[in-house]
C-alpha cells in the first residue's frame, strides 16, 4: 500500500510540475506579448508628445532654442535622440552635438539590457522623421532616434524582472502545494483501491462475502467500489442458483427414475404382474423424463446466439385468439374469467415461438389463480413498441423471489411447484424467446394479490 501510495504521489507531483511549468511558460509568453504591446504604444505616445512639444517651440518666425534643448535633454533621458532641422536643412538643435558621448552610451546600454533580458532579441538604431508645421506651413523637420523596434527603460526592466520572479515564486509555491495535495489525494485514493484489489482477489477465489465498505468523495472510486460489490453479489447469487439448479435437476431426474426402477424391480422379482396399468405408469414416468429433456433442449436452443427465428407479419390479436381457444377447458375447470382488450397490431415475429412464450405465462397464471379468479390480458402501443400485459389475481410471488423467477428450475415454493407439475424452466424459455425478438419482459407481483407479466416487443 505504501509503495502504491508513493507511486501515485510521485505521478501526481510530476504531472503537477509539468502543468505548472507549462502554465508559467505560457503566462510568461502572454505577459511579454502584452507588455511589448504596451511598450510600443507608449513609445508612439512619447514620439507624438515630443513632436507636439517641438512644434510649440516655433513662434513669431523663430525657434526657442532653450525650449528645444529642454525637450531634447528630457527625451535623451528617456532613451530618445532628437534632432531638429530647419526648412533649409540647417541644424537647429542636435542631441548628438549637445552630448555625443551620452547618446552613444545610452544606445549601448539599452542594447546590452535588451540582449541580457532577451538573448535572442535583435535590435538596432532607428530614426523617424516628422514635418513640423506652423499654420500649415513646413518650418522644419524633427528626427526621432531610438533603439528599436522597441526598448525597455530601466524601470520597465526592473518591473519585468520582478514579474518573472513572482512567476517563479508562484510556480515554486504551486509545486509545494502539489506535493501536499498529492499526498492527501493519494491517501484518499490508495486505500479504497487496495480494498478493491483485495476484494477482487477474494472474488477470484470464490469468496463473495466480503463487500467493500469504503466511502470516498470521489465519484469514480465510489462507482468502482459499487461495481465490484455488485459483481460479488451477482456471483454469489449465481453460485447459489447453480447449486439449486444442480439439486433440482438431480431431483427431477431421480423421481421418475426411482419410480421406474422400483416398478421394474417389483415386476422382475415377481411381486407385481406386468399389467397394462403398471406398464402405463412406467411409460408416464418415461414421458415425464422425455418432456424434461425436451424442455432443456428448447431452452438451450432459445438461449443460443444462433437462434433461428422464422419471422412473419402477424396480428397480435390473432395470436391471442388462437392461444385462448386451447385454454378454454382449463379456464372452465377453475371457473376463471378472462378479460381480453387490445386492437389489431402487426408484428414481425416468429408466431410459433412467441405463442410458446405467451402460453407459458398464461399456463402459470391458470395454475396459481384460485377457483373463480380472473385473468386480464391487454396490449397497447407505447413508444413504438407493443406492451403485452398478462395479469392475474392469484396467490402472487414473494418480493425476495422476483429477481430469480426467470432462472432455470427456480421455484418460489417447491412443494407447490411439485404438485402443479412443470419442469421450472418455462419462464426461462419465455424470457429467451422475448429477448430473441429484441424485446424485454418484466414481472410485478404481490403475495395474495396477483402477478403481472409485461412483455415489450418493438413494432419495427
Amino acid at each position: 500500500m505504501v509503495k502504491l501510495k508513493n507511486k501515485i504521489t510521485a505521478y501526481f507531483v510530476i504531472l503537477s510540475m509539468i502543468l505548472i511549468a507549462l502554465i508559467s511558460i505560457m503566462a510568461n509568453i502572454f505577459i511579454k506579448k502584452g507588455f511589448d504591446k504596451y511598450i510600443v504604444t507608449n513609445l508612439e505616445n512619447k514620439k507624438t508628445s515630443i513632436i507636439t512639444s517641438l512644434t510649440s517651440q516655433y513662434h513669431n518666425g523663430g525657434w526657442d532654442i532653450k525650449g528645444l534643448e529642454s525637450i531634447g535633454v528630457n527625451a535623451l533621458e528617456n532613451g530618445i535622440i532628437v534632432r531638429v532641422e530647419g526648412s533649409n536643412k540647417s541644424i537647429i538643435w542636435n542631441a548628438r552635438q549637445y552630448n555625443s558621448g551620452m547618446c552613444e552610451s545610452m544606445i549601448r546600454r539599452i542594447n546590452k539590457d535588451m540582449v541580457d533580458l532577451f538573448p535572442k532579441f535583435q535590435g538596432n538604431y532607428i530614426e523617424n522623421n516628422y514635418d513640423i508645421l506652423d499654420n500649415g506651413n513646413k518650418v522644419g523637420v524633427a528626427y526621432i532616434g531610438y533603439y528599436g523596434p522597441y526598448y525597455y527603460s530601466e524601470s520597465e526592466i526592473l518591473f519585468f524582472k520582478m514579474l518573472n520572479r513572482i512567476l517563479i515564486i508562484v510556480a515554486f509555491v504551486g509545486i509545494i502545494l502539489a506535493v501536499f495535495v498529492g499526498i492527501l489525494i493519494s491517501g484518499s485514493i490508495v486505500k479504497p483501491i487496495v480494498r478493491v484489489i483485495n476484494t477482487s482477489k477474494l472474488i477470484a477465489a470464490h469468496n463473495y462475502k466480503n463487500p467493500i465498505d469504503e466511502n470516498t468523495n470521489i465519484y469514480e472510486i465510489n462507482s468502482l467500489i459499487a461495481s465490484v460489490n455488485y459483481l460479488a453479489k451477482s456471483l454469489d447469487e449465481q453460485e447459489t442458483l447453480r447449486k439449486v439448479l444442480t439439486k433440482d435437476i438431480a431431483h427431477e431426474l431421480r423421481t421418475p427414475l426411482t419410480t421406474i426402477q422400483s416398478h421394474l424391480e417389483a415386476i422382475m422379482d415377481g411381486i407385481w404382474e406386468p399389467s397394462k396399468e403398471r406398464l402405463s405408469s412406467i411409460h408416464e414416468e418415461i414421458q415425464r423424463l422425455y418432456r424434461l429433456i425436451g424442455d432443456l433442449d428448447k431452452l438451450s436452443k432459445f438461449e443460443g446466439e444462433d437462434i433461428n427465428l422464422k419471422r412473419s407479419k402477424e396480428d397480435i390479436k390473432d395470436i391471442f385468439n388462437g392461444i385462448l381457444i386451447n385454454f378454454e377447458k382449463s379456464l372452465k375447470d377453475k371457473n376463471i374469467r378472462t378479460v381480453v382488450e387490445g386492437e389489431s397490431y402487426i408484428l414481425n415475429v416468429d408466431r410459433d415461438k412467441m405463442s410458446q412464450g405467451i402460453i407459458n405465462i398464461i399456463s402459470n397464471a391458470i395454475k396459481y389463480t384460485n377457483y373463480g379468479g380472473i385473468i386480464n390480458i391487454n396490449w397497447y402501443n407505447l413508444n413504438n413498441e407493443i406492451r403485452i400485459s398478462i395479469k392475474d389475481n392469484g396467490i402472487g410471488i414473494g418480493e425476495k423471489h422476483l429477481p430469480y423467477i426467470f432462472e432455470r428450475f427456480y421455484r418460489a415454493d417447491e412443494s407447490r411447484a411439485r404438485i402443479t407439475g412443470g419442469s421450472g424452466i418455462g419462464l426461462s424459455i419465455t424470457k429467451a424467446i422475448v429477448e430473441a425478438h429484441n424485446g424485454e419482459i418484466e414481472v410485478l407481483s404481490n403475495l395474495e394479490k396477483g402477478t403481472e407479466f409485461i412483455i415489450k416487443i418493438p413494432i419495427a
